[in-house]
């Protein structure tokens, strides 16, 4: 099969840390139904890990927050990578790992959808790679900053529109799973 499964960032700080997804519901649920599907499948699963120095207030390497969600900790994968970037490719070996084992196409699933999901997606098509972006399996939060606000489904909305445009086939993951049967 020349297609892999990438699980981004699923990771404790976005549950009981300082930054918890709230949408879409369900995320977490289909982000495990779609590595469940990928092991059935044959499809390797890229699991990636975002780590910060020791004493960040997020994702600080060793603490609570940058540990795995449990679940996704539990199940098979083929590769763990750690990140520092919000790119997937950045500063790591992904490009090569794919590379090798003949993917032409990665599925994007994990947290968040506007941070490191659009940002891996983006960077996987650069590379004359063909994405899925599994919709109801990435997810975000309200962000307020300086520049505004917007709410979790404004935001999550906005990125699908943008991935469908030009970058990625943004597809539900029954659809991603119904797409692995033979």
């Amino acid at each position: 099969m020349d297609r892999a499964l990438l699980v981004i960032d699923v990771q404790n700080e976005y549950f009981s840390g300082l930054m918890p997804v709230t949408h879409p519901a369900g995320s977490l649920e289909n982000i495990l139904r779609a590595m469940d599907a990928a092991q059935a499948h044959g499809v390797p699963v890229v699991v990636v890990q975002h780590a910060t120095p020791a004493g960040s207030p997020v994702f600080a390497l060793g603490s609570p927050g940058w540990e795995l969600h449990p679940e996704v900790a539990r199940r098979p994968h083929d590769l763990l990578l750690a990140k520092h970037l919000p790119g997937a490719f950045t500063g790591t070996g992904l490009e090569d790992w794919l590379k090798q084992r003949g993917v032409k196409t990665v599925a994007i699933s994990g947290y968040m959808t506007q941070m490191c999901c659009d940002t891996t997606a983006r960077q996987a098509f650069h590379r004359g790679l063909a994405v899925e972006f599994l919709r109801d399996a990435t997810g975000t939060l309200a962000i307020k900053n300086q520049a505004g606000s917007v709410t979790a489904e404004e935001l999550h909305r906005a990125i699908l529109v943008t991935q469908a445009m030009r970058f990625s086939q943004v597809i539900s993951t029954a659809g991603w799973i119904k797409k692995l049967q033979p």
